[in-house]
């Protein structure tokens, strides 16, 4: 790892798609040092595309190129910045999608995971990309998560999750067709899904998190009458998580749980698909939530919200999301090497 216990993270800043708002994003977050506490970063990149950013937000930096974050320093107040030369902006219209800007966003994101892989980088937060695009521009997956989990080699369960206000908002399916996603909805899949976040919230520092299971039909199935998902496989499932330990209950109404829990009565709830918990969570902070690519051997944090073709190149789009990306990052790896030197 490139962190010890007397060293801030290094974090990988990734700009995400340059028709999208990442470059001015990334460009105001380093310009006024908001992050310094927190982490070390390497903008890994094209210089051309954080100029663009830099114009768009209004801001001037000092960069400073190097050949790989292991050759960063920080003492001379500069912007570290590896260089890629792989992406002009000048190429790509704003706001608009592009299966070739796609296939360089996607390029970046894996000469980063190199950098990880090689124990360069502590984690890797990235500014929002475009799927479509990606998948245009060749990388053949629904999404970054699945792309990343490729590349790493990983074989076992993983998860996307969105935090926020210290919620971690997890599902049991992801970024498939509603019909799809409802064979995907099992016992295995509902117990991965309850033990991973368990897992990844005690690692962010929750002592036992208190973990609701949102039902899959209307009013949780209104005992049998609009299905009986919920009696014959969702109970018995989180009957049987919480029997090893795991505060897990449910499962609750899903019009109802997350209300429940935005007031204090869970740390998370599991929803058995994608916008089962999308919803909630951006009506309840759309500029502030974070996704945490969950379960891989490299840390991933990125805004839970998207590339916002309709103000790009205004300036006006909000940082929060992006820095508290970055701030989640950040602790994640430093928990998690806490944890390496303690096992040692």
């Amino acid at each position: 790892m490139a962190t010890n216990t007397n060293e801030l993270p290094v974090i990988a800043l990734i700009p995400g798609d340059c028709t999208g708002i990442g470059p001015e994003q990334i460009a105001r977050v380093l310009s006024d040092d908001r992050l310094a506490d927190a982490a070390r970063p390497v903008v890994v990149g094209d210089a051309r595309v954080l100029e663009m950013g830099m114009a768009h937000a209004g801001v001037k930096l000092k960069l400073e190129r190097i050949s790989s974050p292991k050759a960063a320093n920080w003492s001379r107040g500069t912007v570290q910045l590896v260089d890629l030369g792989n992406t002009d902006p000048a190429q790509f219209p704003l706001g608009k999608a592009s299966a070739e800007s796609g296939r360089l966003t996607g390029e970046t994101l894996s000469r980063a995971i190199d950098f990880s892989r090689a124990g360069e980088v502590d984690a890797i937060t990235f500014a929002p990309l475009n799927k479509r695009a990606m998948f245009d521009g060749g990388w053949k997956f629904p999404d970054e998560h699945k792309m990343f989990a490729s590349l790493l080699g990983h074989k076992t369960y993983f998860s996307e999750m969105n935090v926020l206000d210290g919620q971690w908002m997890s599902r049991v399916t992801g970024h498939q067709s509603l019909r799809e996603a409802l064979d995907g909805i099992h016992p295995e899949s509902i117990t991965d899904s309850i033990v991973l976040v368990d897992r990844m919230m005690k690692r962010a520092g929750v002592a036992k998190p208190r973990i609701a299971v949102a039902a899959l039909n209307p009013h949780a199935g209104e005992n049998g009458l609009f299905g009986r998902d919920e009696i014959e496989m969702i109970r018995p499932t989180v009957e049987a998580a919480a029997k090893t330990g795991i505060a897990c209950t449910g499962p609750y109404p899903a019009d109802t749980v997350y209300i429940r829990a935005f007031a204090g009565e869970f740390d998370s709830v599991v929803a058995m698909y994608h916008d089962q918990g999308q919803i909630a969570t951006k009506l309840r902070g759309f500029n502030r939530g974070v996704t945490v690519t969950a379960g891989l051997e490299t840390v991933f944090t990125t805004p839970s919200h998207g590339t916002a073709f309709d103000i790009v190149g205004k300036g006006v789009a909000n940082t929060g999301a992006l820095e508290s990306a970055v701030r989640l990052a950040a602790k994640l790896v430093s928990i998690k090497v806490k944890e390496a030197a303690y096992a040692n």
